[in-house]
């Protein structure tokens, strides 16, 4: 599963849909956060189940950075002590639609609010797998400065979680390269050769994209689209 972003009751619905239970594993491709309330709140179900494994986002790596800074009273010192890196964070976050999860969070008490971040900050870069013969590695966006010699220790987490893979290139002929990050319909779009906003939105297909060894999971929940979920055992696929 991947940008859920925010939407609570569909993350929930697809739960019971999938019949998750605790023999289960579920890997979610970071960007749960932003642009739709609920966000915080799915963050805490994730956290109470100790077979959820949360891959970093963009959303939560910009919201780590801001966080903090937005917990202190605001002093001149505390605006003295805003770095570059910090303006940017915030900047970026709410130009991504992080201000939704401002006024979440700011609803948390201050217990809340330390667990999330310590949470986040548990987040892992990538995860690779071998399910049922099948090899698979997992990212949230795609592999920025790509070599199929390049082991996976050696990238760090701006070349993992801002800068999509393109869909078009097979990156390891005997891996799936799972990503989020970008929503499908514009890889559909593309593999047309059309650009998204030449498509009428009642066409956008919002499903989950298997092609050149990849599998793409942003089905634009964030965007008015689906929420994906695809099984690694049997390549099954769910939508809510």
């Amino acid at each position: 599963m991947s940008d859920i972003h925010g939407c609570y009751n569909e993350y929930m619905e697809m739960l019971v849909k999938i019949k998750f239970s605790e023999n289960d594993t579920l890997y979610i491709l970071g960007d749960i956060i932003d642009r739709k309330k609920g966000g915080f709140k799915i963050l805490h179900d994730m956290m109470s189940r100790h077979n959820i494994i949360p891959i970093l986002g963009n959303h939560e790596y910009v919201a780590s950075i801001a966080l903090p800074c937005l917990l202190k009273e605001v002093t001149e010192d505390t605006i003295k002590s805003l770095d570059l890196e910090k303006i940017q964070a915030i900047t970026e976050w709410l130009n991504i639609g992080g201000d939704v999860s401002i006024s979440e969070f700011y609803k948390l008490n201050t217990e809340e609010r330390e667990d999330i971040l310590e949470y986040i900050s548990e987040f892992r870069l990538f995860e690779e797998l071998s399910v049922n013969g099948n090899e698979f590695v997992l990212v949230h966006a795609g592999l920025d400065n790509f070599s199929i010699d390049r082991c996976m220790d050696n990238y760090d987490s701006s070349e993992l979680i801002f800068t999509p893979c393109d869909y078009s290139k097979i990156y390891f002929p005997e891996k799936y390269l799972v990503t989020g990050h970008i929503p499908t319909r514009t890889i559909f779009a593309l593999d047309k050769g059309l650009l998204l906003d030449e498509i009428d939105p009642k066409d956008y297909r919002d499903d989950i994209y298997i092609g050149n060894k990849h599998i793409g999971l942003d089905c634009g929940s964030g965007y008015d689209g689906k929420l994906g979920c695809i099984c690694l055992d049997t390549f099954e696929t769910f939508y809510v």
